[in-house]
C-alpha cells in the first residue's frame, strides 16, 4: 500500500457535532489531507466503510448506537482502514489502544497532537504489509472485555466516568437521561434506547417507557393491580413498572 504524493483519505466518525467541526477545521490546515465524509454514529460508519475506499479513520470510542470497537468488529480488520481513536479515556486507560491501534487523540485534543498523529498514519501508509496492523486491530477487539465498563458524561469542560455498577437506575428526560448514582445525579445527552442496548448486557432491565433499572439494585418487588410492579431498590428509592414490561419483571423473580 502506497501513498506517494497521493492525499490521505480520511473519514471522520464521531456522535458529538463539535467534535467533528474541531477535526474537520484542523484536518483542513494538514497538507496531504481528503477528508472524504463524517458519519454522525457507528451504524452510518460501517455503511460507509464497506461502500467506500478510505486510507484513515478517526473513530470515536465511545458512541450511543454502536462503539468504535463495535465498528472495527463489523466491518473487519482486514477491511479497516488506519484506524486513529478518538476518546475521552484518561490516558492510563487508553494504553491498551495505544498497544493496539495506530493512534489515539485524547478529547480535548490538541492541533500538534493531531499533526503528529497524521504523520505516523502517512508512514504506515507507505508500508506494503499491512498484516501487523490487522492483527493489533484483532488483538483490541478480541480483548474489549478489558475495556472500562464506564459511561462518560460531559460536565461544563470537564469529562466525568461514571462506572456501569455505580448506577441504580436511569431515566429518560426526552433526549438526554439522567443517571442516578447513589446521591449524585448525571445528565447526559443520550436516549434512553440508545443507553439501552449498551446496559442490558450488563444487568441492567427496561421497566418502564422512562426507566432503566440496575438489576443488582433491587431488593424487593411489589406487585400492583393491572399487571405493574413497584420495585424497590436498596437505597430505598421506589420505581413503577410499565404493563407491557410484566415478563421482564417475571423473569427478574424467576415466575
Amino acid at each position: 500500500m502506497t501513498h506517494d504524493n497521493q492525499p490521505i483519505r480520511a473519514l471522520i466518525v464521531d456522535d458529538e457535532p463539535l467534535i467533528r467541526r474541531g477535526l474537520r477545521d484542523r484536518l483542513s490546515a494538514i497538507d496531504g489531507i481528503e477528508l472524504v465524509g463524517e458519519c454522525a454514529n457507528g451504524t452510518e460508519a460501517i455503511e460507509r466503510i464497506l461502500s467506500d475506499k478510505f486510507d484513515l479513520v478517526l473513530l470515536d470510542v465511545q458512541m450511543p448506537d454502536i462503539d468504535g470497537l463495535e465498528v472495527i468488529r463489523q466491518v473487519g480488520p482486514e477491511r479497516m482502514p488506519l484506524v486513529i481513536f478518538v476518546t475521552a479515556y484518561d490516558e492510563y486507560a487508553v494504553r491498551a489502544f495505544e498497544l493496539n491501534a495506530l493512534d489515539y487523540l485524547l478529547k480535548p485534543f490538541d492541533e500538534d497532537r493531531l499533526r503528529q498523529s497524521i504523520a505516523r498514519a502517512s508512514e504506515k501508509l507507505k508500508e506494503q504489509d499491512q498484516r501487523a496492523l490487522i492483527e493489533r486491530l484483532q488483538t483490541l477487539i478480541s480483548s474489549r472485555a478489558a475495556q472500562p465498563k464506564r459511561l462518560t458524561v460531559k460536565n461544563d469542560e470537564a469529562y466525568e466516568f461514571v462506572d456501569y455498577d455505580s448506577i441504580d437506575w436511569v431515566e429518560s428526560a426526552n433526549n438526554y437521561v439522567q443517571l442516578h448514582c447513589g446521591t449524585k445525579n448525571y445528565l447526559m445527552s443520550e436516549t434512553l434506547n440508545n443507553l439501552e442496548k449498551r446496559l442490558s448486557p450488563h444487568g441492567f432491565l427496561r421497566v418502564h417507557r422512562r426507566h432503566l433499572v440496575n438489576a443488582r439494585r433491587v431488593v424487593a418487588v411489589h406487585p400492583m393491580l393491572g399487571g405493574t410492579f413497584v420495585l424497590q431498590l436498596r437505597n430505598g428509592t421506589r420505581i413503577g413498572t410499565g404493563r407491557q414490561y410484566k415478563d421482564t419483571i417475571r423473569d427478574l423473580l424467576n415466575i
